[in-house]
């Protein structure tokens, strides 16, 4: 049996997330109860309880996801590491999947993602840009049409930022070049364009000057070796080297997530692999069926899925 970790990045928050895997389990309580040590604030209980526009800020909703997602491995690790042969996460997800590759302490992984945040909500404002998702397939990539925005006189800078899977594609960037690009992807007969309620352009070049901090960040914590590979938004290649995936993870600030590429690569490596998603929701199962219609994929979120997954493993 083949399994690959999947954790999912910002968006995927909601409140009372990890409540019920807190009360039913003590390798999760535990974790929770890690990570608010680890910030010296109740992330936890932000989880649990919320409120909602609290636990959506950037700085919280991507710590908030990260002990999520590592709370439920720590349920099942026992069981299900033996049959672990990679780990992937959709943008903050990647920091997700090092913790659980054995590459991140807990503790180094909640105060990394919370810095990431921070940087990024900070060069949001300062940076001012927004992000919007592109439906459908147009007669020319969505590339192209982002040139043409930029290079326009009444445009502005945009560029992909999420190739999501086949037909729906993130751009990012600055406001006017966002709203330049929507109108000729619409004009173009996109299905759909809409923005996205965000702090910033994120995985664009307007998030360079959060680039030195996450550095500065990752050069003092002590990434290892991970016992599977993870396989980088940037590149959709496996890393196991931890210097690369340093590089790597400051590098996603300002490149685009190749979330299509990597699945793709998964699935060419491991061909027979379940993908099994930990985290609030089902996102990027649906990523992966539309991606690799014929894969086998599992959301394990809640108790009653830790319970379900674990009733698979031999």
């Amino acid at each position: 049996m083949d399994l690959v970790l999947l954790f999912p990045g910002q968006g995927s928050q909601k409140v009372g997330m990890g409540s019920d895997l807190a009360a039913d389990f003590p390798a999760a309580r535990d974790t929770f109860a890690r990570a608010d040590a680890a910030l010296n604030e109740p992330l936890s209980s932000l989880c649990f309880s919320g409120p909602l526009d609290t636990l959506t800020l950037t700085r919280n909703a991507q710590p908030a996801l990260l002990v999520h997602g590592a709370a439920v491995w720590s349920v099942v690790a026992e069981r299900v590491r033996p049959f672990v042969r990679a780990a992937a996460g959709h943008s903050l997800g990647e920091f997700t999947a090092w913790h659980a590759a054995g590459g991140l302490t807990l503790d180094d992984a909640v105060r990394l993602v919370r810095r990431r945040g921070q940087l990024m909500f900070d060069t949001g404002g300062e940076r001012p840009g927004t992000m919007a998702a592109i439906l459908g397939d147009p007669p020319e990539p969505v590339d192209v049409y982002c040139e043409r925005a930029s290079a326009a006189t009444d445009g502005g800078l945009v560029v992909p930022a999420n190739y999501n899977s086949p037909g729906q594609v993130v751009i990012s960037g600055e406001v006017n070049g966002v709203d330049k690009a929507i109108g000729l992807m619409k004009e173009a007969g996109f299905k759909r364009a809409m923005k996205l309620n965000v702090s910033g352009a994120f995985h664009s070049p307007l998030m360079a000057p959060a680039r030195d901090g996450l550095a500065e960040a990752l050069q003092a914590t002590d990434l290892r070796t991970p016992l599977v590979p993870v396989y980088a938004n940037v590149t959709a290649r496996p890393v196991t080297d931890p210097d690369e995936g340093k590089r790597l993870l400051i590098e996603q600030l300002t490149s685009p997530v190749r979330w299509s590429e990597v699945v793709e690569r998964l699935g060419t490596d491991f061909p027979d692999a379940t993908f099994v998603e930990m985290g609030p929701g089902n996102v990027l199962c649906g990523l992966v069926r539309r991606i690799l219609p014929a894969a086998q994929t599992f959301a394990c979120g809640t108790s009653q899925d830790v319970t379900n997954l674990l009733s698979l493993i031999p």
